[in-house]
C-alpha cells in the first residue's frame, strides 16, 4: 500500500499545479536545501558573467588584431613576407598576431597567411604548421588551406601527405572555379606517387563533371595518356 500512496503522490503532483508549489515551498524552505539552491545560483552567475566578460574581451582583442592585421597583409600583398611575417616594429606581423591575440579571427586567419608565406619562403614545414591550425567555414580559404598544405608536401616529395591534402580540397564544398584546379593537383600527386590508375580517374572526374572547366582540354589529354601508360 506504501508504494501506491508514492504513485498516487507523484501522479497528484503531476496533475495539480498547487501540489508543485507546495512542493517547492517545502524544497525551498529547508535550510540545507537553501544553501543547495543559492550555491548552484552563485555558480551559475559566476559562469554568466566570465563568459560576458570574456565576450567582452575577446571582442576587443579582436577588434586590436585586425587592426594589426590591416598591415601584415599590405606587406603580403607586396610580396615583403619578411615584414609580413615578424612585423617593421610598429606594426605587428602574422606570428606576432598569432602570439598576442590567441583566440581571435585575426589570429586564425593569420595562421594562413603564416603558413603561405613559409610556403612561398621555402619553409615547407612551417607552412604546414601553420596551415593545419588554420580553420574555416569558407569554401575558397579552406579549400585553398589544404590546397596549400599539399604543395607543401609536394615540395617535400611527400606524395602520400599531398594526394590526402588535395583530395581534401577537392572534396571541401566542391565549385566550378577551384575544385577542377585541386582535382588536377591531386591528379599529378597521384601520378608522381605511381597511381596512373587513380590520377586517369581523377582526370576523368574533371572531364565529367566540371566540362566547363578551364582544365577540361588538358584532363582529356592527360586522361588518355595515363590510360594508355596505365595499360
Amino acid at each position: 500500500m506504501a508504494k501506491g500512496k508514492k504513485q498516487d503522490d507523484g501522479i497528484e503532483i503531476l496533475e495539480d499545479p498547487n501540489a508543485i508549489v507546495e512542493k517547492a515551498n517545502e524544497f525551498f524552505s529547508s535550510k540545507r536545501n537553501k544553501g543547495m539552491v543559492f550555491g548552484i545560483g552563485g555558480v551559475i552567475a559566476l559562469l554568466i558573467v566570465g563568459f560576458a566578460g570574456y565576450n567582452y574581451y575577446i571582442t576587443n582583442q579582436n577588434q586590436t588584431a585586425q587592426e594589426e592585421l590591416f598591415q601584415a597583409q599590405f606587406y603580403f600583398d607586396a610580396d615583403s613576407l619578411a615584414l609580413a611575417l615578424n612585423g617593421d616594429g610598429n606594426s605587428y606581423g602574422f606570428l606576432e598576431i598569432i602570439e598576442e591575440f590567441p583566440g581571435t579571427k585575426a589570429a586564425n586567419l593569420s595562421r594562413f597567411y603564416a603558413g603561405a608565406s613559409f610556403l612561398k619562403q621555402g619553409d615547407f614545414d612551417g607552412a604546414v604548421r601553420q596551415l593545419k591550425e588554420f580553420s574555416s567555414d569558407d569554401y575558397l580559404l579552406q579549400g585553398r588551406a589544404y590546397s596549400l598544405i599539399g604543395d607543401a608536401y609536394m615540395e617535400m616529395d611527400d606524395f602520400s601527405n599531398a594526394i590526402e591534402y588535395y583530395e581534401r580540397a577537392a572534396d571541401y564544398k566542391k565549385n566550378e572555379s577551384f575544385t577542377p584546379v585541386y582535382l588536377k593537383k591531386l591528379a599529378i600527386a597521384q601520378e608522381q606517387n605511381g597511381s596512373l590508375k587513380d590520377a586517369a580517374g581523377t582526370y576523368g572526374v574533371i572531364v565529367s563533371d566540371y566540362p566547363n572547366s578551364a582544365q577540361i582540354h588538358d584532363a582529356k589529354k592527360q586522361k588518355a595518356r595515363l590510360e594508355a601508360l596505365a595499360q
